[in-house]
């Protein structure tokens, strides 16, 4: 392998001034920097990273925490994370939790031992006081799409309550006035927003939400499906959902056809965040659409400016978008 010598020798610089330019700690004339750049092209040059490492005491690493990578909203973050990295000169360590709290509490003791230099956080549970104790004094931490009370760092999140009060008047507009909401896990800051967005719209309707019409669980398939079977067997069920997820949305489809029922004829739906399978599930859904490619690059910007010594934000809120397709129709009347 070539050495760092080589290449000023190559560059006819010195070997500092090819490190310092390297770890982008001096300001060179272009045709100095284009000669180093054609040294290290030539030489096949590759930085010794552990040595650059001791030296700048960086590890020129970041963490997210995800807590299902196999959802396609948080994969589609995760992706948007490591391109932003990537382009910064960071490597990004991504630890899928589960949703498990241990598994949240030994990635942030890795950032703690300088494993990485910075964590961007995500989460879909309410947090029992262990991550904010853990965060407490951090300032190499970004908190993403979810809050934890008790941490003051910087957040990067949408315009919750906006987008599900967009949807819900939306399916006022269609003639809706029977609507229930199904949710995600009680207190977790999205439900909150996304309940209090869907009251606002309710409310200036002059519309009541009826008792057993607001059914808070998880963000899961699963219980959109058994979310949906308590409402279709009440005597008066609603003709319209806003599922707070586009997963849940998907469980509601499935069951509204196990009822024997479709969607939009006998029962409108409106999901959130707009996945990719959102235009192609049958029929298409209306949900609110989440800038998440923004967020993840966002989260990324704010970190390494944390890093650099600057202070972001301390909590940005990017809009949605409601984007209407074939799941909503006006409500079917008999007879």
């Amino acid at each position: 392998m070539a050495t760092l010598s080589e290449v000023a020798a190559e560059a006819g610089v010195s070997p500092t001034a090819v490190s310092r330019y390297l770890n982008h700690r001096i300001e060179l004339p272009q045709a100095t920097r284009d000669r180093i750049d054609a040294a290290i092209a030539k030489l096949d040059y590759r930085p010794n990273l552990l040595a650059r490492r001791l030296s700048t005491g960086k590890s020129e690493a970041i963490a997210l925490v995800t807590p299902d990578i196999a959802n396609p909203f948080f994969a589609e973050l995760a992706a948007a994370v490591e391109r932003q990295a990537h382009a910064s000169g960071y490597s990004v360590y991504i630890t899928s939790t589960g949703g498990h709290a241990d598994a949240e509490i030994n990635a942030i003791r890795r950032m703690a031992d300088s494993h990485v230099d910075g964590l961007i956080m995500t989460t879909n549970r309410v947090d029992d006081g262990s991550l904010a104790g853990l965060l407490a004094g951090r300032e190499n931490v970004v908190l993403l799409d979810e809050d934890i009370a008790g941490v003051t760092v910087p957040r990067v999140f949408v315009d919750n309550a906006e987008g599900s009060y967009r949807a819900t008047r939306h399916l006022i507009e269609m003639g809706h006035r029977s609507i229930a909401l199904i949710g995600g896990p009680h207190r977790l800051l999205s439900v909150g927003e996304r309940l209090a967005g869907f009251s606002r719209a309710m409310g200036e309707a002059s519309l009541t939400i009826r008792p057993g019409w607001v059914l808070l669980g998880e963000y899961t398939r699963d219980y959109g499906a058994a979310a949906t079977h308590v409402l279709l067997d009440a005597a008066e069920p609603p003709t319209a959902i806003l599922a707070c997820s586009d997963y849940i949305a998907i469980g509601v489809m499935q069951g509204v056809r196990e009822h024997g029922l479709s969607i939009p004829k006998d029962i409108s739906l409106v999901g959130f965040d707009d996945m990719a399978f959102a235009a192609l599930v049958d029929p298409p859904l209306t949900t609110i659409r989440q800038p998440v490619a923004a967020m993840g690059e966002l989260a990324v910007r704010h970190l390494l400016s944390l890093l650099d010594g600057h202070v972001p934000p301390a909590e940005t809120r990017l809009p949605v978008e409601l984007m209407i397709r074939q799941s909503v129709a006006p409500p079917f009347k008999q007879g």
